[in-house]
């Protein structure tokens, strides 16, 4: 009985600890966290190298490139290359010409006349490799030259005949650019001023034959067309590049683009046997601005003063014209220096031209034509007084070289 509660004690009496697994005893378990194994320093570039071209879309294919000459490197357009059009309809518009600071010129001539003077291009387009051996090397290396095909060029051009060369330029300011040196031994103390030019046709011939006849300067008010237009351009037949023209100018700045001491007479082309003062009735818009397409041309004396305005019941305002002397072209009217205004067509001559004839004691140039002709071209009268207004200061400065020579002893 004895023996059968010690045994009973025995098996409620706890125990030892069960041995773990392997013989080891009272080791207890740590916890960690997993170790992070970095590849080395080059494996690791290159796989950055390689979740980034994931990411980035496939570089374009190269541009296929050719040598025209030493240094002298162009790219042929692929197809469907939309360059062309895009430049194209830029330097079209004016309000884009402006705004980009862009211009075209198409034709041999005039890009080689534009590069001479210091235009920067920017793009060339060309059809032949053999256009870009005419032009000036230096220049051409500095600008993008792009081969397309000669339809490309055909379609963009307003040209019957295209030449395969249109080149887009910065927009020429007048001040930066260098003039022929033919052209400077040339000029006279002759200004040219157009005003209200609206035919890019008339303007252009207008400039070329300013630089014809060896005009300091061109002056061109607003209301004038940009002279940048491609059709002035045509017709100027490079004048743009031998002579400054500064454009879009108001009355008001037109005085300090003259010289001082200048006389500005003014071209029209009535009879001055019947000069006498007139007042001429200028409609005026509700807002009381910019005048109708009148022909402003009185036949007038010598009297800078103009009247105050008055307006009648009918909303029309008149205002006094100064009054000029008028004589004919041919009779002596230069002075040094001198400016000429030519009007537009349309406009005739405006307030504000002889405004500043008669401040400056300017005289009205007359061209006479038969009666019963309204007017002459505005192109045709700007040639017959510029080349006239030549003559006679030629002969002026060779009387002046003889008086030198042969001084007159009394």
């Amino acid at each position: 009985m004895a023996a059968l509660r010690r045994l009973g004690r025995s098996l409620l009496r706890p125990g030892p600890a069960a041995a773990p697994p392997g013989g080891r005893r009272g080791v207890r378990a740590l916890r960690r966290s997993p170790v992070r194994v970095l590849p080395p320093q080059k494996e690791r570039g290159a796989a950055a190298e390689q979740r980034q071209s994931l990411r980035e879309p496939p570089p374009p294919p190269a541009v296929e490139r050719s040598l025209a000459g030493p240094g002298l490197w162009y790219e042929k357009a692929a197809a469907g290359d939309r360059r062309l059009g895009k430049v194209v309809t830029i330097a079209k518009s004016k309000k884009f010409r402006d705004h980009h600071g862009k211009v075209l010129l198409e034709g041999h001539r005039l890009i080689k006349d534009a590069l001479e003077a210091g235009a920067v291009l920017q793009t060339l387009f060309f059809s032949t490799v053999g256009h870009l051996k005419e032009l000036p090397e230096a220049q051409l290396k500095r600008a993008n030259l792009v081969k397309v095909k000669f339809e490309d060029i055909k379609s963009w051009s307003d040209l019957v005949t295209p030449q395969g060369l249109i080149g887009i330029f910065s927009k020429p300011d007048h001040a930066k650019l260098s003039y022929p040196a033919a052209q400077l031994t040339s000029s006279l103390p002759l200004l040219l001023i157009c005003d209200n030019i609206r035919d890019p046709g008339n303007l252009g011939t207008i400039l070329r034959s300013a630089a014809g006849a060896g005009c300091e300067k061109v002056l061109l008010t607003k209301g004038c067309v940009d002279p940048w237009e491609p059709k002035v351009l045509r017709a100027g037949m490079g004048a743009h590049f031998r002579l400054p023209i500064v454009a879009s100018l108001d009355w008001e700045s037109v005085p300090s683009n003259l010289p001082a001491s200048i006389q500005v007479c003014v071209a029209d082309n009535k009879d001055p046997g019947g000069a006498q003062a007139e007042t001429v009735s200028v409609l005026r818009r509700a807002r009381g601005a910019g005048s109708a397409p009148s022909n402003l041309k009185p036949h007038v004396k010598s009297k800078p003063e103009a009247a105050p305005e008055r307006e009648d019941e009918e909303g029309v305002t008149s205002v006094s014209i100064p009054e000029l002397a008028g004589q004919y072209y041919y009779e002596n009217w230069t002075q040094t220096p001198v400016a000429v205004v030519i009007g537009g067509e349309t406009h005739g001559l405006s307030p504000d031209a002889l405004h500043l004839a008669a401040s400056t004691g300017g005289k009205r140039l007359i061209i006479p034509v038969v009666p019963g002709v309204d007017s002459l071209n505005s192109a045709i009268a700007a040639g017959i007084v510029l080349f006239e207004g030549k003559r006679q200061l030629l002969r002026r400065h060779k009387q002046e070289d003889e008086r030198q020579k042969f001084p007159i002893v009394g």
